[in-house]
Order: C-alpha cells, then structure tokens, then sequence
C-alpha cells in the first residue's frame, strides 16, 4: 500500500452524516482521505505521522457558517481563535457586508477598518482579493457570501431611496459579475446602512439572479425583535419568490418582551419547509449578542454615511430627537445595565471596553443615553458593543432545530498581533467547544452524532460546499480529533481571548495545525468557490 502522509488510529469516529459512531482507522494521503477502514491491519510505519486518537472522537472539521474574517485574515492569517476551537472552513461575507465588490462609497466606508487592521492592498473585484487573499497562506479555508450592502453602496452609495431602473440593472449586472467570481450566494444586513433602505421587491429581484446556479440567500433580518415575525415572513417570501433556498443567521428573540414570540416565529419557518421553501438558520450558543454601538439609534440617523452620521450627533437639535427616540424605545433604565462597550479605537477611553453603559455613565456622572453619545462622537462612531437580551431556554430551543447551524458571528482573531485587544465578544473563541460541551453532552440537547452533522455535513450541504463536512473516502481531509468527556469553551466576557479545552488536533486540507492542543504554524486553508463558478471554469 502507498505510504500515507498521516494514519489517525483507532479514534471513534462521528462521520458527518448523524449516523452512529464507530471505531476505525483514518488514511490521510496528501489532501484527501484515502480510507477509513474499521480493525484496520495497516501498518503504522507506512505513515509519516500517526495520531493515536483511541477514547477520542474523530470528526469532520466544524463549518463556521456565519464568520467575519474579510479583512483579519489578510491582517493576520493565522485565524487561532478559530482553529483553536475545530473550525476548519469559515462562510464569510454575511450581514451584507463582503470583501468586495467595493467600489466609490463602498471602499470609502470601509478605508478606515482596513488602515486599523494595516492592511495597505486595495481592491474592487473579488477577484483581486482572492489574489490578495491567496498571498497571505490563510489558516482556514474560505468561503464567501456576496454583500448586498456592497453591491448597493458601489452603486447608489449611502442614500435612503429606491433604485431607479437603471440602478437596479447595475445592481444585477454587479451581483452577477461578484457570483461569476466563485461567491456562494448573498447575504443581506438589513439593520444597517445601505442594506436598511431596501424593500423586498429589490431583494426578491436581486435573489432571483441566484436561483440559476442554486446558491443561498442568507439574511441578518430587519428585526430581531419587535418586527421579528414580519421579518421571518418576509425572508420566506423571498424565498417562495425567487425560488431560492434561504437562510437566517444568528436566529433570535431579541429583548425579554419579544421572548414570546418563540413559538410563532418556528411555526412560520415550519410551514414554510412544508410547503418547500428551504429555510434553515444559525445561531450562536449564547445569550448575548456583538455589534456595532451606533445600532442603538434610529436608522434615518444612518442616511448618508458616517460623516453625515456624526454631524446629526453633534447638532443639539437632532441630538434632543434622537434621544427622545432612543429614550421612548428603551424606557427601562434597567437597559443599560445590558450594554457593554467591547472596542473603542481611542486610548483615552480604553478603560471603557468591558464596561456597560450603566457604569460608565455612573463613572462620569452624566446619564446613559448621554455617555452613548459622548462614546460615539468621541470615538466617531468606531465602538463596539455587547447586548444581553436573550432568553437562554429560546435559545436551547433554536440550538435544537434540526435545520439549525452553529455559527460564531466573528471574526478569526488571534492571541497576540494586530488582532488582538479589546473585550470582543468570546465566541470567538469558545462557540464550537460551548455548544459540543454545555449544551450537548452537560445539556443533553441531542446526541453527539446530531451535533457534529449540524457543524459539519448540514453546513456543507446547505451552503454547497463540495467534498468537506463527512469523513470518507475521497473527501478533503479536514478533521477534528477531541475529547467528548473535556471539550469546553474558556473565553469570557472578561477574558475573551482564552482557548477551549479538549481540541486535541485539526487538520486542514490534510495537514496537522494544531496538534497536542497546540498551533503548530501551518498554514494550509484555501479559497473554496461556488460550485457553479467551478463547473463553469469545466
């Protein structure tokens, strides 16, 4: 037998598919798996390396299906966050908010993350960036969504209106030209500008484009909360419409007086998988959510861009109304205590990162929803901030879906470099290990076999990504070996860069990053296009 480049022996191996585990040997030539063979009598000096895995699960690589990392993978590759906790492929380009396209308002909005991050390369196309990307030796494989919020801002900027036919037609000419460049499909952020000022009609003609190839329409839905029902109804209409598999990420209810509203919103997207529209969703195990601070003003604060954001801010007049605003929508102190700044770019108020609003306000002596003020105009506008407002018995309830993904809604950041600082949220460390270990094997919310298919085949199913997501013969060889009995997320709020427990090795495209729980400076992760854009280059 042709010697292996790396034999995981006698580990229980969870496939991918949810069926039963079994103990067996895995071959590993190259990239690929090259068997998995139960009492295997292959002789381990026929493999360079071996991996005694006994008492250990064996598992495909976890697919995180709802990531960030456009931009700190090019600002630091090496993506140990995620590797640290099994991830193996990441989807990218969620929330409307992808590499590319990014041209005129587009590439002006984002300069600033880009200089923060020091990344000196610009770009318009996708495929600029691929080259770009592929330079770097990335740590994971990467897979990317196309934004909306791109597509709308290269063309129409910042601007609250509705395309004109014109613009719309360069809006499909763009999505079409981002799709031909290997994107999987589009993601939309319809709380945030530019992706708040379009209709469904818009959407649905866009989402059309796609069902050609079919690809996935994923959605960060106009409200989470308060709208939360009319949103579910609207991603399943363009859904139904466009004859399009959608997709809602970080599934939630967000703030205690929409908690109810649990039991419709999953009979919605049930009756919709019934009637054939394909809805799935993902969430992350956690009842607190991450993003920007300024989401606590109204949306037409947003119209126009940052600049004309800021001179809202600092107009006494405009202030007073979005004050009245914010203060009519949260009239419970009580909200405050439930904000955290988790980022700020200024070192003079880098005491405030960890801090909820309640107490910096109290630091200070001025009120709340003045010190948010004061934070946003102080750090224009470039602050984070972390919300705890979800029920954790909802959240169990969507963990168990079965349409359901694990999705860490972060980007790959690092322990040490210019990714790492701040208090970001901790899933970025911990969402893979929190799920595996509190919810499933403390939590008994499924079997271990349903947890890794909905981390592992689900994923690379629902999104297309081919080859990835199951162990067998053939497929590519990402692979995760961990201890079921110690596997747990460390990171905290407090201390969010800590890595998991129990991550034993993790192997990309064949080759061992971590090993012994330790990142060993592999870089072997690769760009994975669309199937359609492979079947075209045929």
């Amino acid at each position: 037998m042709k010697k292996l480049d790396l034999l995981i022996k006698g580990g229980t191996i969870f496939d991918g598919t949810g069926a039963e585990p079994f103990e067996a040997d895995v071959g590993i030539a190259g990239d690929k798996i090259a068997f998995v063979i139960q009492n295997s009598k292959f002789k381990i000096q026929n493999s360079k390396k071996v991996i005694d895995a006994k008492g250990l699960v064996v598992s495909p690589g976890f697919i995180d299906t709802h990531a960030h990392s456009e931009f700190t993978l090019l600002a630091d590759p090496r993506a140990e966050g995620k590797l640290l906790q099994g991830i193996t492929t990441e989807i990218n380009g969620n929330c409307g908010l992808s590499a590319a396209p990014l041209y005129g308002k587009a590439l002006e909005h984002r300069e600033k993350d880009l200089a923060e991050l020091g990344i000196k390369e610009r770009w318009s196309t996708f495929e600029e960036y691929f080259r770009i990307l592929e330079g770097r030796e990335i740590a994971l494989n990467f897979v990317t969504l196309a934004g909306h919020g791109n597509i709308r801002a290269s063309v129409i900027g910042y601007k609250d209106k509705k395309p004109t036919t014109s613009e719309l037609k360069k809006m499909q000419a763009l999505s079409q030209k981002v799709i031909d460049a290997g994107a999987i499909g589009l993601s939309t952020g319809l709380i945030y500008p530019p992706g708040i000022y379009s209709d469904t009609d818009e959407l649905v003609s866009l989402a059309k484009s796609l069902s050609k190839d079919r690809l996935i329409y994923t959605s960060h839905m106009r409200s989470e909360g308060k709208g939360l029902i009319e949103s579910i109804k609207e991603i399943i209409r363009i859904g139904k419409e466009a004859n399009i598999k959608v997709h809602i990420s970080h599934i939630k209810t967000s703030g205690k007086e929409n908690w109810h509203k649990i039991d419709e919103a999953i009979s919605l997207i049930n009756s919709a998988r019934k009637r054939g529209i394909k809805v799935t969703c993902d969430r992350y195990p956690y009842t607190a959510s991450s993003t920007d601070l300024d989401t606590i003003l109204p949306s037409w604060t947003y119209e126009g861009g940052a600049e004309k954001e800021l001179r809202r801010l600092t107009s006494p007049s405009v202030q007073e109304k979005i004050k009245k605003e914010i203060l009519h929508g949260h009239p419970d102190n009580d909200y405050w205590t439930k904000v955290s700044v988790s980022s700020v770019s200024s070192q003079k108020n880098k005491w405030m990162e960890g801090k909820t609003l309640a107490f910096i306000s109290g630091r200070i002596n001025i009120k709340p929803v003045d010190a948010l003020f004061k934070i946003l105009i102080e750090e224009k506008l470039r602050a984070g901030a972390i919300f705890s407002s979800m029920s954790e018995d909802n959240l169990r309830r969507f963990l168990s879906l079965p349409y359901a993904m694990i999705g860490s809604d972060s980007s790959a950041r690092s322990m040490s470099g210019i990714t790492y600082g701040g208090k970001p949220h901790p899933r970025g460390f911990g969402s893979f290990p929190r799920f595996l270990g509190k919810y499933v094997r403390d939590g008994k919310l499924m079997s271990m076999s349903e947890a890794v298919h909905k981390i592992t085949m689900l994923p690379a199913k629902t999104f297309g990504i081919q080859k990835r997501g199951v162990i067998k013969k053939g497929a590519f060889a990402d692979i995760v070996v961990f201890d079921p009995e110690r596997i747990i997320d460390r990171a905290t709020f407090d201390k969010p860069f800590l890595k998991s427990e129990g991550i034993h090795y993790v192997i990309v495209n064949g080759l061992p990053e971590v090993a012994k729980g330790e990142i060993t400076g592999a870089t072997a992760g690769k760009i994975l296009r669309s199937q359609s854009y492979s079947l075209k280059k045929l």
